[in-house]
């Protein structure tokens, strides 16, 4: 097996990737983190103070950690409705066809039942002289 050959330091594709590992990937996640601890710190000391409504910041924050629940919730309910209206209007239908596709596999199964049958005939009736025959001389 071959070993995968790394470009030159001094590549440019490498210098390029180099570069927008910075500025594509690590500098946006600094900046995210940067903000999430700057509202960590705001919350916690508006939280602290004397004259603070913390009440009233659980409210908020229980509204939007609910409110992305409520909208999957929602969606999954049409699409379940969707899904039932469906069925409903499907086992409307079905019936018709899947007697017309029982009666079908029904003659398939006689079709091939009667041929199988015709096909042996000729097998059963030579072991049926060849039997009658070793009856008559004795042979087993």
């Amino acid at each position: 097996m071959q070993k995968a050959q790394l470009p030159a330091p001094g590549h440019p594709s490498l210098q390029r990737h180099r570069r927008e590992l910075w500025t594509r990937i690590l500098i946006p996640m600094l900046l995210a983190l940067a903000v999430l601890l700057a509202v960590a710190v705001l919350a916690g000391t508006a939280a602290f103070k004397p004259e603070s409504e913390v009440g009233r910041w659980a409210a908020v924050s229980t509204m939007w950690i609910l409110l992305p629940l409520i909208g999957t919730g929602t969606l999954l309910l049409i699409v379940l409705i969707a899904l039932i209206y469906g069925l409903a209007r499907l086992l409307g239908i079905l019936p018709t066809y899947t007697v017309q596709a029982q009666n079908f596999i029904w003659r398939v199964g006689a079709a091939i039942k009667h041929y199988a049958d015709e096909a042996t005939k000729p097998i059963l009736a030579i072991e049926g002289i060849r039997g009658a025959i070793k009856r008559l001389t004795g042979k087993k």
